[in-house]
């Protein structure tokens, strides 16, 4: 078979191929959480002992957890099993308007997982490489406008205690990885693990949801603000990251014998009760959520001997469970 042409809309160039970014480390002088301040301030006072973060997550309340809107959730079914997908319209709306008509009209049944590049993403579309060839929009628009940043105004932004490398201020929308420029009033979305992105042209403005990319290694964090990010993978994600790793440009496969089958991609609120993930994401704007930030920055098991005193975005985990009967 012959090698399959970069789509205009899947380039996510070679700009986009994986850096070996390692995340921030604190310095030696940061080395020292405020657990460790509050410890040596207090001279031989015995240190209170920390939860860990399963102890912390055994005592949240039911309050403390939210289930995402059928609405806003995408199942990508696959041979293998369901991915579940939360998607972000407060940060792209227009993007996320089209990815429900695109699902409700049944645009990728029967597409394919086209891309599996080692260390960076996933993608699936349209692997026609003619346009006359691809696949009808149906009632989806052919064009939107970028939506790389937005308005911070509004924004429940939970800010996390670090310094970024990447942004001012990094934190949690909502159960997001975000950014936020203070001065300028800007907050936008992080390519942590898990999270998802309409791939594009050089243009700007030439994605329309109907690529989509999902980043399986480490956080990309240089496509922020150059992409558009539309939500992130809340269940499965273990489903894309362990695909075969494409051997073409760009980890495109070479064969399309070896493009991973979509069965189908439906709104949970088109799927009946009965078929839906019963899911419930830890909120991320709670105290609850901000003891486990701080038991993921200073690690207090025995197996640490040194506690870091600092945590990079996309190591905060957001943790997901099934639904607790009588809570969702």
């Amino acid at each position: 078979m012959s090698q399959p042409s970069l789509l205009p809309s899947a380039l996510l160039v070679s700009m986009m191929m994986p850096f070996m970014l390692l995340p921030g480390c604190a310095s030696t002088q940061e080395a020292t959480g405020p657990a460790d301040a509050a410890q040596s301030a207090a001279g031989s006072t015995a240190p209170v002992q920390a939860r860990s973060m399963q102890e912390i997550l055994e005592a949240s309340r039911p309050t403390d957890w939210r289930a995402p809107d059928p609405a806003d959730t995408l199942y990508l079914e696959l041979d293998s099993g369901r991915v579940v997908i939360e998607l972000a319209p407060d940060f792209a709306p227009e993007h996320v308007g089209n990815i429900r008509t695109l699902a409700r009209e049944g645009y990728w049944d029967g597409m394919s997982i086209n891309r599996s590049q080692d260390n960076f993403v996933v993608q699936w579309g349209d692997p026609a490489q003619e346009e006359s060839a691809r696949k009808p929009l149906g009632s989806a628009r052919a064009e939107l406008p970028a939506e790389f940043a937005r308005s911070s105004d509004g924004l429940d932004f939970h800010r996390l205690p670090d310094a970024d490398g990447w942004a001012p201020e990094v934190g949690f929308v909502d159960g997001f990885p975000a950014a936020r420029h203070p001065r300028a009033g800007t907050a936008w979305l992080a390519h942590c693990y898990g999270m998802v992105g309409a791939g594009r042209d050089i243009a700007a403005d030439s994605s329309n949801g109907t690529e989509l990319y999902v980043v399986i290694g480490q956080s990309p964090r240089q496509l922020d603000l150059n992409i558009t990010l539309v939500g992130r993978v809340i269940d499965g994600i273990e489903r894309l990251s362990v695909l075969p790793r494409g051997t073409g440009p760009l980890g495109f496969y070479e064969d399309p014998a070896q493009r991973t089958p979509i069965r189908a991609i439906r709104l949970a609120s088109e799927v009946p009760e009965s078929e839906r993930s019963a899911l419930e994401v830890l909120r991320t704007d709670t105290p609850l959520f901000d003891e486990l930030i701080e038991a993921r920055r200073n690690r207090r098991d025995d197996w640490y001997k040194v506690p870091a005193g600092h945590i990079d975005l996309c190591n905060v985990p957001v943790p997901v469970r099934e639904a607790v009967n009588g809570d969702g």
